[in-house]
């Protein structure tokens, strides 16, 4: 036990005067005097409690959460409070196994990342019965647009213009645009039947749920 307090505990008053000696300071506040600018070093010390344990802490703070006041959020436009099963969040969200075993840039985490992508993709396309469907993509907006580009390279049609219903999330029409107009993509919003019955187009995009 001794060792695990001297590697881990810290230098004690004893070896801390030893420490300063060697810089030439007397105390730690006379080598943050040396080493800290005045025009940024507080004149004034420090208001601190007293120190507190770990059980401590952890009470206080969550007295102090537990005066939070949860209210309904009605923010919607795609961002909507979801339910996760308890079977997801131990082995995946809160298994350590996912995100410490490997540093992110190894391969092996890239490995296991496109599987769960790949799985992603194939439940969807089941789900749905569309041959394809895409996923590895942060927000909602930037799939509309990778969709997007992706349907124009793959159309048998000719036509530049993609349809998006009115009824989309506003950001996700902004990106869509935003995408669009480098392309040489016309985006028509509205009503999307009435659209696809006035025009030739490549894509609709629609809105779900």
């Amino acid at each position: 036990m001794s060792d695990f307090l001297e590697r881990h505990i810290g230098p004690n008053r004893e070896e801390q005067m030893e420490m300063l000696a060697v810089v030439g300071a007397t105390s730690t506040e006379d080598l943050l005097k040396k080493v800290v600018p005045e025009t940024i070093l507080s004149a004034s010390k420090l208001s601190l409690p007293p120190a507190q344990d770990e059980v401590e802490a952890l009470a206080e703070l969550r007295a102090i959460a537990n005066k939070n006041q949860i209210f309904k959020s009605f923010i919607g436009q795609g961002y909507v409070g979801t339910v996760t099963p308890g079977v997801i969040l131990r082995n995946i969200l809160e298994n350590p196994a996912w995100y410490t075993a490997y540093t992110p840039y190894q391969p092996e985490i890239s490995q296991g990342r496109l599987e769960a992508l790949i799985n992603y993709q194939t439940m969807i396309c089941d789900l749905t019965g569309m041959d394809i469907a895409n996923s590895s993509l942060l927000d909602e907006g930037t799939a509309a647009a990778e969709a997007m580009t992706l349907a124009q390279r793959q159309a048998k049609s000719q036509s530049n213009v993609i349809i998006v219903a009115g009824d989309c999330h506003p950001q996700t029409i902004e990106v869509v645009k935003q995408r669009a107009e480098p392309m040489g993509i016309v985006v028509k919003v509205g009503f999307a039947p009435k659209l696809m019955e006035e025009n030739e187009y490549f894509a609709v995009l629609a809105q779900y749920p």
